[in-house]
């Protein structure tokens, strides 16, 4: 018997993160006939997107919700009325890697997805249908769906899609607006194929119906997992590659540009670096491999493992260099690290390579400035600040520039951490003239002009670049 899909009139997101946020936002831009909720329980949060002040920084997001929020999109802590009032739920909540018990350090956490779920059931006074937003290992959806229907009042049906997102943060908002595709997975049964196209004609307002792709919920799942996991791949591999350019005066870039000139296998995500980060490549990795191992399936799992092993020997390697070319210690000499986002044009920090940097450098006892055109004083120091340490601990060696000029006062070497456009147009001078000297200059994103910076007299040492080349002998 064939089943209608729904006419969806509202739209509610569980959680205003990086994902619910941008997303929502640009569905209620796209949609004007659909009203959109986003709900938090953290009324900071929800007060910030209801600002001039927004919690994220990503390019033109600040646009989009200014546009649409008070029309059409609005933030809210009500989460139960939320729920109440939508026809399709969005849930979009945080699911970090495991801290302790059963797959710690791999597995995700999934207790914020199962809390959202058990409120659906709980508050839910027809049927709805349930998005699972969130990046999460293979059958979650099935777990929902357990959840919902052992705590579903008589005669409410939930139907759960999964509908992972493929954003890169610098660029979301124009991912959001122009994607290369849309995924949707339902069960393939009718009821399932009907909440599948339902959510298929909300996209299809501003997305070509061909490039929304309508697969099986597992399939779906672990289409999220595998595309990330084959673009830090990437990355590793051209690390691992700039390691053997240092060795033999080879140039990482012209190796890059050689290899992706094969329309085999394109140019991006070959630019070697200090290391990827963000909130998504290592932890999708990782359930790559806890699900591995969960299959017995211990030789992919360890192929899946290395990729996130080399990621950690570039930056361990990147900092011995740093030591190694400062006369082999750092001890009391002043670091000015340019960059502490994971990437340019994003505030976040998760997984940053800076953090993992910046703590090897205080472990050697140096002195280190940060300065970051974005990112939150607040963050930083909670990124420094270890489990049970208190503040005043994290912030030993450790200090705060308001520019990159101030960071680089009387510094015995800058590290470039971030790729942002500011850095390739510093008064390079200005700040050479205000370094010690020699005046060391790593340029852990490849961004620099080596000869041009050269020639003001810093030493100069890139990513990938070998003997003779600036590079680091």
């Amino acid at each position: 018997m064939a089943v209608s899909p729904v006419n969806v009139k509202r739209i509610c997101c569980i959680g205003a993160g990086y994902v619910g946020g941008p997303t929502c936002a640009v569905i209620a831009q796209k949609c004007p006939h659909i009203q959109v909720t986003i709900v938090d329980l953290n009324a900071a949060r929800i007060a910030a997107w209801n600002s001039d002040n927004l919690p994220i920084y990503e390019p033109g997001l600040y646009e989009v919700v200014k546009e649409c929020r008070g029309r059409n999109l609005f933030f809210d802590t009500d989460v139960d009325k939320g729920i109440r009032e939508a026809d399709l739920i969005f849930v979009s909540v945080n699911t970090p890697t495991k801290k302790s018990g059963i797959g710690a350090g791999f597995a995700a956490d999934l207790n914020y997805v199962e809390l959202a779920t058990r409120r659906i059931a709980e508050v839910a006074p027809e049927s709805k249908i349930v998005v699972e937003k969130s990046t999460v290992p293979c059958r979650t959806a099935e777990s929902m769906r357990a959840i919902l229907e052992a705590n579903a009042k008589p005669g409410i049906r939930f139907d759960i899609l999964s509908n992972p997102e493929f954003l890169a943060e610098g660029t979301a908002i124009n991912d959001l607006q122009a994607p290369d595709r849309v995924l949707i997975g339902s069960l393939q049964t009718p009821e399932g194929k009907a909440a599948q196209q339902s959510l298929a004609n909300v996209y299809a307002n501003w997305v070509p119906r061909d490039q929304i792709i309508t697969v099986g919920l597992w399939s779906s799942e672990l289409s999220k997992l595998a595309a990330n996991a084959m673009l830090a791949q990437r990355i590793s591999s051209i690390n691992a590659l700039s390691a053997i350019c240092e060795a033999t005066g080879a140039n990482i870039d012209e190796v890059a540009n050689a290899v992706g000139k094969d329309s085999r296998l394109g140019p991006k995500f070959l630019k070697a670096s200090v290391g990827f980060g963000g909130s998504c490549f290592q932890k999708d990795i990782l359930n790559l491999v806890y699900l591995s191992e969960s299959l017995h399936l211990p030789e992919v799992a360890a192929y899946w493992r290395q990729v996130v092993e080399l990621n950690e020997y570039q930056k361990r390697r990147f900092s011995k260099r740093v030591i190694e070319t400062l006369f082999n210690t750092i001890t009391g000499k002043s670091i000015a690290v340019f960059g502490f986002a994971f990437k340019k044009d994003t505030g976040d920090t998760r997984e940053s390579a800076a953090i993992t940097l910046v703590k090897h450098f205080r472990a050697e006892r140096a002195n280190i400035r940060i300065y970051d055109p974005q990112v939150e004083e607040a963050q930083i120091w909670m990124d420094m600040q270890e489990p049970g340490q208190s503040l005043d601990a994290a912030k030993e060696h450790v200090s705060i520039a308001p520019s990159a000029l101030e960071a680089a006062k009387g510094a015995d070497a800058i590290c470039v951490l971030t790729e942002w456009d500011e850095f390739k147009t510093l008064d390079w001078a200005a700040i050479y003239a205000g370094m010690k000297k020699p005046a060391f200059l790593f340029d852990g994103r490849l961004i620099l002009d080596i000869d041009a910076l050269s020639a003001l007299g810093f030493s100069v040492h890139q990513v990938g670049r070998g003997q003779g080349q600036a590079g680091w002998f």
